[in-house]
């Protein structure tokens, strides 16, 4: 099998850090080859360079066995080298052609010729089996899976040799992955490689053909065959550490005192009726299918949305519904999906993303007391193991991993009650995940009440006390998290079963 490209002893270097240490990447045409490591590991900086985006301080790059110097991402189209980056880079303004020859369209005299380029997309669409797309439909009415579809098309558009798929999977449902999965197996018939990027280690079992795992910017494996390397070696390469059930948490004892309960609660179209408490210590998993109403009833607890009936009580007393500002100063917090565009200051620092939901306290007379925010947020951050443990240090730059536990730092530093987690692992690889079912556990460990939402079935299931079982906006079943298996779950979903 051709070998497309070659990556030797890569290094590049920002001040004060290594961040690619001699890595070496060999991939072939019409394989997958998945790129796996913790956040931090040098896996986005390896892009960005075989991307063209970044210049290596050091190393050597060959392209179809010849020797190249990628100046810039432009450079890196040339040669047929795409890279479709997890936060997709279209413009939602524009038409489905638009974005596909979006800096090389297809003109004239400079002028579009919109009639060929309509054509030339219908061809890309009807190549990755998606002809019912409209060229002229608009990006931003399409779905993430749509908008997939279009972001690969473009790559094919440049007539790509090697795609880069980065955590593409992260936004999809069963059946889109599965469509996802089927397009990469028909890229790479047609012989195009395929650099897979992903935190979900069964999907590198079922799309991958061979595995490089880099730790700590350096190559630690390189050309595992991806279908019979077990989950266990992959993980203890990640981490240099062995992993052995970092999920699974010991049983509760005797329940202790009611904290939060919802009785009749409706968001209408979303979710009715719903009934259940959460217990000072207890964590408590929302099981469903995406679409099942599970979002929705954490945002509608937090205040984000105004339910349609029903009533939401802390400690007993009703909070006033559709106000954040009423459900905070009761004492509840939301670690949302997105953390990045709900939850983040991405241009503000890790301190006071920290800080940010326990601002007055720093202000007495008009004036704001920075040094005791530095201090108490420093004391936080190093407490839930963020690295670096500094303050100062920009929010945006840190890992998924890190970035969760500066929002769980902030719950923990405003001494929330109720913790409401929504997707916590989601975009977080597995040497962090064991960090943040920590610090999740550490929290119920102190008391606070948590009510999880995770589509990680073994993760529900393992963090959770209860689960509570979801179908079209209603609950029909809850039991004791031992009490139940994935297979249970996925029945009682697929089913409808009634409590």
């Amino acid at each position: 099998m051709e070998t497309v490209l070659t990556m030797r002893g890569i290094v590049k270097e920002f001040p004060g850090v290594r961040a690619l240490d001699h890595v070496d990447l060999e991939v072939r045409a019409g394989e997958v080859h998945c790129l796996l490591g913790q956040n931090g590991a040098g896996k986005s900086t390896l892009i960005k360079v075989l991307s063209g985006a970044h210049q290596p301080d050091d190393g050597e790059l060959r392209w179809l066995g010849e020797p190249v110097r990628l100046s810039g991402p432009a450079a890196a189209t040339r040669l047929g080298i795409a890279t479709i980056y997890q936060e997709l880079d279209l413009c939602d303004g524009l038409s489905i052609a638009e974005n596909i020859f979006l800096g090389h369209e297809l003109a004239r005299a400079g002028f579009t010729r919109r009639t060929p380029a309509a054509r030339a997309t219908t061809r890309l669409l009807g190549r990755l089996g998606h002809a019912e797309l409209r060229p002229d439909t608009v990006v931003g009415t399409l779905a993430a899976a749509a908008k997939q579809v279009v972001s690969i098309a473009r790559a094919l558009s440049y007539d790509a040799r090697l795609i880069v798929m980065d955590e593409p999977s992260a936004a999809l449902g069963n059946d889109e992955v599965a469509n996802l999965f089927r397009i990469i197996e028909q890229l790479c018939a047609e012989g195009v490689a395929v650099v897979y990027i992903s935190h979900r280690l069964e999907e590198i079992r079922t799309i991958g053909d061979r595995i490089t795992v880099l730790k700590d910017g350096r190559t630690v494996a390189a050309g595992l065959p991806a279908r019979i390397t077990s989950t266990e070696d992959v993980v203890s390469l990640m981490t240099g550490r062995d992993l052995q059930d970092s999920v699974a948490r010991s049983p509760r004892g005797a329940a202790s005192a009611e904290v939060l309960r919802v009785t009749g609660l409706g968001l209408s179209g979303r979710f009715h009726d719903l009934s259940f408490a959460v217990y000072a210590g207890e964590i408590v998993g929302l099981a469903g299918l995406v679409g099942a109403g599970r979002s929705e009833i954490l945002e509608t607890i937090y205040g984000a949305r105004r339910p349609s009936a029903g009533q939401v009580l802390l400690g007993g007393r009703s909070i006033r519904p559709g106000s954040t500002t009423a459900a905070v100063a009761a004492g509840i917090g939301l670690a949302p999906e997105e953390r990045k565009s709900q939850a983040l200051f991405l241009l503000q620092s890790v301190g006071r993303n920290i800080s940010a939901a326990s601002l007055p306290r720093y202000s007495r007379f008009g004036w704001f007391d920075r040094r005791r925010e530095r201090a108490e947020t420093g004391a936080s951050l190093a407490h839930v193991g963020i690295r670096p443990a500094d303050p100062a240090h920009p929010v945006r730059e840190l890992s998924g991993g890190n970035q969760q536990k500066a929002i769980l730092a902030r719950w923990l530093l405003d001494d929330c009650t109720v913790l409401l987690l929504d997707e916590p692992t989601r975009g977080v690889d597995v040497g962090a995940r064991a960090d943040v079912y920590a610090q999740i556990r550490r929290l119920a460990d102190q008391g606070v009440a948590v009510l999880l939402v995770s589509s990680d079935l073994p993760e529900l299931l393992g963090l959770s006390d209860r689960v509570l079982i979801l179908r079209d906006g209603a609950m029909i079943h809850a039991a004791p998290a031992a009490d139940l298996t994935e297979h249970d779950i996925i029945t009682r979903i697929m089913e409808g079963s009634a409590l």
